[in-house]
């Protein structure tokens, strides 16, 4: 397992080794000790499974209280996951960080609470997410942000996505700055 920090302070790859032979292969997804050293929480409080089918766009998503930091990795198919830096007094703050993960690739991208997060499935094979999360599901402290805002500029690599209801009346990214400064003068 390799652990290695991306441009984003707070974010981070993990490698997995896979051990393969001619019966399949054994791979470690979780270690409470690499994980210590390289300064990802040891607490994780549920496990979520996500299964999307091809063309599918979840996102950008986001809880802040508490805080839920991701700990995400993909078992079937492939994705293009994003994650965006809402923490207002970061330096990266508004920038954002894609990664391709999937099963072969065997690659988890661990992305820290003060983040937005959504990915879509790549290619013709649905997609199945396996992610950990540091805190429960609050509703009431959930948001998003428009996965298609230019400001934010991401190239998702899916034209005309599937996207549900709720994420076609997400905020703008100028609405999420605006309304970040108000409850920072609360």
């Amino acid at each position: 397992m390799k652990i290695q920090d991306c441009h984003i302070s707070g974010l981070k790859i993990i490698e997995l080794e896979k051990h393969t032979d001619e019966r399949g292969f054994f791979s470690e997804r979780y270690s409470e000790a690499r994980f210590s050293e390289a300064g990802i929480p040891m607490r994780f409080v549920q496990d979520n499974h996500l299964h999307s089918l091809p063309k599918v766009l979840r996102g950008l998503h986001y809880q802040l209280s508490p805080a839920q930091g991701k700990l995400i990795g993909v078992i079937n198919g492939a994705a293009w996951d994003v994650a965006v830096d809402i923490r207002p007094a970061s330096k990266t703050f508004g920038q954002h960080f894609s990664i391709e993960l999937s099963a072969e690739n065997g690659r988890l991208l661990w992305i820290p609470g003060g983040f937005a997060h959504g990915f879509c499935v790549l290619g013709e094979t649905p997609c199945d997410m396996i992610m950990k999360v540091t805190e429960f599901r609050n509703a009431a402290a959930e948001g998003g942000i428009k996965y298609g805002d230019a400001k934010l500029a991401i190239k998702w690599p899916v034209e005309n996505p599937i996207i549900s209801a709720r994420d076609h009346t997400l905020a703008s990214w100028d609405e999420y700055c605006n309304n970040a400064v108000k409850a920072e003068g609360n």
